[in-house]
């Protein structure tokens, strides 16, 4: 049905997931100093998060990644003389389109994290440090365990939309499972079978992901009682 092209499609998936997951670690690492510079006593970082959460939740995904891609790809060159480099500098589809992705979720992620951290009794971490616990360790051992338990479903959501997000690699280069599937239309006239399969897909991908997720809130849930209001 997919006239041989579904190694191509699966190759394309794995490329798929490998900008999913990369994105995501970017994501997180940019959420968590988000969300501390939120929480931060000190004005400037804390307008400096506003700042970038703001921008980023306002400004569409698509624009966003050209604006990296090409942008940042003359800022370098022009950057690049300066440091002694000579040879024209093309930046990686891969590495922009993953940097793109982390640097949009991590704004959402922001927002996850710090309602996560919020919804945490202050009494708790004032306790902690009551009984001679540093910062550090009241949030590795009281803070952070619960963090992930309320952060949870705002993750998981962030996650199923980065998965879908994934395809707008496919506008600067990199030959993503998007890519693919528009490489096997063209040359077979069948558009619509080979992004129905892309779509079936990015599906299964995000069927997975529910499943395993709702496991881990379940087992992390373990032992909390749900309030009925």
């Amino acid at each position: 049905m997919l006239h041989g092209y579904l190694p191509s499609l699966l190759e394309g998936l794995r490329l798929t997931l490998g900008v999913a997951l990369a994105s995501l670690a970017v994501a997180v690492l940019l959420g968590l100093a988000g969300a501390a510079a939120k929480l931060s006593p000190s004005a400037f970082w804390r307008r400096s998060a506003s700042v970038y959460t703001t921008l980023i939740r306002g400004v569409p995904d698509l624009v966003l990644m050209l604006l990296i891609f090409y942008g940042g790809q003359l800022a370098v060159n022009e950057v690049a003389p300066h440091l002694g480099i000579d040879d024209y500098i093309d930046i990686d589809p891969f590495v922009a389109g993953v940097a793109t992705l982390g640097f949009i979720f991590g704004a959402y992620l922001t927002e996850t994290f710090r309602g996560a951290i919020l919804a945490i009794p202050h009494g708790q971490a004032e306790a902690g440090l009551a009984f001679g616990m540093t910062r550090p360790q009241v949030f590795r051992r009281i803070l952070l365990p619960q963090m992930l338990r309320l952060a949870l479903p705002g993750f998981a959501n962030n996650w199923l939309v980065l998965v879908k997000s994934t395809a707008l690699v496919s506008v600067i280069g990199l030959t993503d499972m998007m890519q693919k599937a528009g490489q096997a239309a063209g040359a077979t006239r069948e558009p619509f079978t080979f992004y129905l399969a892309a779509a079936a897909l990015y599906l299964l991908i995000t069927t997975v992901s529910v499943v395993v997720l709702r496991a881990l809130e379940k087992r992390w849930s373990a032992g909390v009682q749900a309030v009925s209001l």
